[in-house]
């Protein structure tokens, strides 16, 4: 009898003839459209949504610092939190950042059973999350689908580089980035046990007991989705992960690769557990055969090669070069210095074990100014929103302070009478005066200290990311703040004189 692996590839060779005897209804594959969906064809004139996870950074070897994990000594040894990078595979249009792409739903039985070689019938059944497969299934799903797509369809996969991307499984990374609502959401929010739920976790999560799933796997997209438009990322199928498990050692996972991850929990785990640090192992086999579960499902993810073309190996190249050398440093040239006389004093050194002592320093060198560029670029980032989120207090607490003045003036000037609450609209008038004062000199405090501590060459960069982050989380509003805040800096670059007066009506100027 010919294994599952066997039959799949076997299947391959059948060029899916059927393919265009079928066509679903949207309901069947996106039940919950948005304008903004990525979707890809299937076999069976069937289809699967995808949606854009964005990372607000574009040079190769450009990666976004994030926090995974939770804080706290429960479950420690599997989910404490550790810093971890990320980065998109595909370019935003404009230059503006990269993006991956993640399935908006799980795998369904329907789109699973597209790649069977025979078109299904079409319903409501269909839209159950696929269960009980094992790993090395999704893998053959996934390459399946990914030889139909070159096959029939290619030019529906996004490129990077002029090379078609890809689908798999997606890395612990991708997964916890996109199930915490990545840019979409703030930083704060980010850290949290779940993504935001202002309806409350039985309007997004399928959980363990009759007030939820009460045992039954359900039907995808029936609830509301996370920030980044994605169902059931939580619950109802826990998903499967590209990587092997790991335990966490502190900051860092342990060198000991086993079975494979799951992530997210299912209509089987308790309320209390469901969180976005959730992670488990799997095995691969169990007793005579593979592992599977009735409660383990399968979200692929859309993503590219890295080295692409010769091209691209040679920015990388040069852009690797530059790393942790101090290029980008204020004053310039100090750690690329100090790399520079290791480099003279290691060409001079005839003993093999001293120089390789002298390159490992280099390396550790490298290592250390690259990890504090990264900390002073985030730190700049923060700064650039704080001075954002400054110039909107200002412009609020200016126009109010402004109406009171004008109410005083009107009722109360020059000895007036009409109106007996003069004393205290006075008093208010100065209480009022002086949290403008306030937030003006803090507003000033921060612009000047961020100018005396960075140059334009540092900070220009940053503010295009801080635009992408403010757009993916829907704070377009702040826009105008931002470049308020970036021009005043300049200005204070140029003149050198803490014009807060000057600053203030700027702000008060956004619309």
């Amino acid at each position: 009898m010919k294994s599952k692996l066997a039959m799949s590839l076997a299947i391959i060779g059948l060029g899916y003839a059927c393919a265009a005897n079928a066509t679903w209804d949207e309901k069947f594959w996106n039940p919950k459209p948005l304008a903004d969906d990525v979707i890809l064809p299937m076999p069976c004139d069937g289809a699967m949504a995808f949606r854009k996870v964005a990372i607000p950074l574009n040079k190769p070897l450009e990666d976004y610092n994030i926090t995974l994990g939770q804080e706290g000594d429960d479950w420690g040894y599997v989910e404490q939190s550790r810093q971890e990078h990320i980065a998109g595979s595909f370019p935003e249009k404009g230059g503006k950042g990269r993006y991956y792409l993640m399935a908006k739903y799980e795998l369904s039985d329907l789109q699973y059973r597209a790649l069977s070689g025979e078109c299904p019938t079409t319903d409501m059944k269909g839209r159950l999350p696929k269960v009980s497969i094992g790993w090395m299934d999704a893998m053959v799903f996934a390459n399946q689908y990914n030889l139909w797509l070159r096959k029939e369809k290619i030019s529906a996969l996004p490129e990077d580089d002029g090379q078609a991307g890809f689908l798999r499984l997606p890395t612990e990374t991708e997964w916890e980035f996109a199930a915490r609502g990545g840019l979409a959401v703030s930083p704060a929010e980010f850290r949290d046990r779940h993504f935001p739920m202002p309806e409350g976790l039985n309007g997004y999560v399928w959980f363990a007991g009759a007030q939820s799933a009460n045992g039954k796997l359900q039907l995808t997209g029936l609830l509301k989705p996370n920030p980044l438009g994605l169902h059931d990322i939580l619950g109802n199928a826990a998903e499967m992960m590209f990587d092997p498990f790991r335990l966490n050692k502190l900051d860092r996972l342990h060198g000991k690769a086993g079975g494979y991850v799951v992530r997210g929990g299912s209509y089987m785990t308790p309320q209390a557990d469901i969180r976005s640090s959730l992670r488990g192992e799997e095995p691969y086999y169990a007793n005579a055969g593979e592992n599977t579960t009735k409660s383990t499902g399968v979200r692929l993810v859309l993503v590219s090669t890295t080295l692409t073309s010769r091209e691209r190996v040679k920015e990388i190249e040069k852009e690797w070069q530059s790393l942790g050398t101090g290029k980008k440093e204020t004053p310039a040239g100090k750690a690329d210095d100090s790399l520079k006389n290791l480099n003279a004093i290691s060409a001079k050194v005839q003993d093999d074990a001293l120089k390789k002592q002298l390159e490992q320093l280099r390396g550790e060198l490298r290592a250390n100014s690259q990890l504090r560029d990264e900390q002073r670029d985030q730190a700049i980032r923060t700064s650039l929103q704080l001075g954002a989120f400054l110039c909107t207090k200002m412009k609020d607490d200016g126009e109010f302070y402004d109406r009171l003045n004008q109410l005083f003036t009107k009722t109360c000037a020059a000895g007036s009478q009409l109106d007996a609450n003069c004393s205290r609209r006075q008093e208010q008038l100065g209480q009022h005066q002086k949290a403008l004062d306030f937030i003006s000199s803090y507003y000033a405090d921060t612009l000047v200290d961020m100018g005396t501590t960075y140059d334009k060459p540092l900070i220009e960069p940053q503010v295009a990311v801080v635009l992408q982050q403010m757009a993916a989380r829907g704070k377009t509003n702040l826009n105008g703040y931002l470049d308020t805040y970036w021009k005043n800096l300049q200005g204070y670059w140029k003149d050198g004189k803490v014009a807060r007066e000057a600053w203030l009506n700027s702000c008060k100027k956004n619309n």
